[in-house]
């Protein structure tokens, strides 16, 4: 059974003949009761405090909760983020792979081309010099047609003039 502070002090006891200090007892019952009420009100205060402090625990739970699932996604975006960017350099590196394939091959196509020249340009030398070599040798054979028997090589080969 609850008692409060107002049962206290309504109260009333019986009387008897030689009983209690009516005003003693009434004193003391408003003392009791006066402390019975502060009582209440501790408690009652105690009593919203921890509603209160329920309501925050309640609130802290919900945003640590979030902040896992926060948490989780951050760890899930950082991992995607990574994976992306691994399979990015991948790609990249096997593009500069595949350019770098494509300048060395046209690099060595370039240098069979150089060297078809050179060689083309040996044999269009050496074909120059054969050519070069049998024009003085019959320039040569012409000098040695035309010197004079007697050693004389001053001598004039032009048609007389006609006068």
């Amino acid at each position: 059974m609850k008692i409060t502070p107002l049962d206290i002090l309504q109260k009333r006891f019986r009387r008897a003949l030689r009983g209690y200090d009516r005003q003693e007892v009434e004193a003391f019952l408003a003392l009791v009761a006066s402390g019975f009420e502060e009582l209440v009100r501790d408690a009652q205060a105690l009593r919203a405090d921890v509603g209160r402090m329920d309501e925050e625990i309640a609130e802290f739970r919900g945003r640590e909760r979030a902040l896992q699932e926060t948490m989780v996604t951050a760890q899930k975006a950082c991992e995607d983020i990574r994976e992306s960017a691994r399979k990015e350099a991948e790609i990249t590196l096997s593009e500069a792979e595949l350019q770098g394939e494509k300048i060395v091959q046209a690099a060595h196509a370039k240098f069979l081309r150089i060297a078809d020249d050179i060689t083309e340009l040996k044999r269009q030398r050496a074909a120059f010099e054969a050519q070069v070599r049998a024009v003085v040798e019959s320039h040569g054979k012409l000098l040695e047609v035309f010197r004079a028997p007697d050693g004389d090589e001053q001598i004039e080969y032009l048609p007389a003039k006609k006068r």
